[in-house]
């Protein structure tokens, strides 16, 4: 039996407090710096917001008038990555995971997956580009919201995957061997025990996808064309938030109406992520019963 001097306990305990504390003070930091920047951009921004600021067409530059094209060509572009991405993202994941037999191959994808989520935004734009905006250009519209959908599921497919994959890590095996040795199938072990069970972990990986691309400016100034005017179809330019809010910036120098801009855009995030999750677990249940 293992005797603790008084000595050796007051030091554990000042160990242990102090590591708490550290840690309490990291977690706050963040909180604070988080909550100091929407704080200041909404205060900032809500003097210009007002129902013509969202329903009308901007003019002028984006110096006037209001952000409602923006606003279509980010929900447009946003809606069609995760349409695209997630069930390509979280299938290549379950089939790593479950199916895929550990090797040098394995290794090789993972690594690949790794790497294709380091590359700067700034290249995947150059290649969205050449390929999907030059060389593809009579399918995909050149500039378009297509063009740039594209660009951004080659993007954050790498985040879907790796997160999602960690997340069906996660789940126990004894569960799915016990399953497995009910006699059912793998799928039905996957699709009843292995998913609900992953589906927190999907599910942030798809809000962090979604936050990756709804922030985007440099991949999607070269494919999704910046304009103005509002989308009629994928098939035509557009311009979402976070590029509306740079160009009016950086172009025009009215940096009330970016903003404005950026307060909607921080409204918006919260809805996209919120509806997503609760999309997400329904789709789950639904796809569990």
């Amino acid at each position: 039996m293992v005797e603790f001097k008084p000595n050796h306990l007051v030091r554990v305990k000042r160990e242990q407090m102090f590591a708490f504390t550290m840690l309490s003070l990291a977690a706050a930091l963040t909180v604070l710096i988080l909550l100091a920047i929407v704080f200041y951009v909404m205060a900032q921004g809500l003097s210009v917001i007002s129902m013509e600021f969202l329903l009308e067409e901007p003019r002028k530059m984006g110096t006037e008038g209001g952000i409602f094209p923006a606003i279509v060509g980010t929900v447009y572009l946003v809606g069609l990555i995760i349409l695209i991405a997630a069930p390509i993202g979280v299938g290549t994941s379950i089939y790593l995971n479950e199916y895929m037999p550990d090797g040098r191959f394995k290794s090789v994808l993972r690594f690949a997956t790794e790497l294709l989520a380091a590359i700067p935004s700034i290249i995947h734009g150059m290649f969205g580009f050449l390929f999907f905006v030059i060389a593809l250009g009579d399918y995909t519209g050149g500039w378009s919201i297509l063009s740039g959908a594209l660009t951004g599921v080659v993007m954050i497919l790498p985040i879907i995957i790796r997160a999602s994959e960690e997340a069906l890590r996660s789940v126990p095996s004894n569960l799915k061997e016990g399953s497995l040795a009910l006699g059912t199938t793998r799928w039905y072990t996957i699709k009843k025990v292995v998913l609900p069970l992953a589906l927190p972990g999907i599910t942030t990986s798809v809000i962090l996808a979604i936050g990756r691309v709804i922030g985007e400016t440099a991949a999607f100034l070269l494919t999704i064309g910046g304009s103005l005017l509002m989308a009629a179809s994928v098939f035509d330019g557009a311009r979402t938030l976070a590029l509306h809010l740079y160009l009016v910036a950086m172009e025009t120098g009215n940096v009330q109406m970016a903003f404005g801009t950026g307060a909607v855009l921080i409204v918006l995030i919260l809805i996209i992520n919120f509806a997503a999750a609760a999309l997400f677990k329904l789709l789950v249940k639904r796809f569990s019963a």
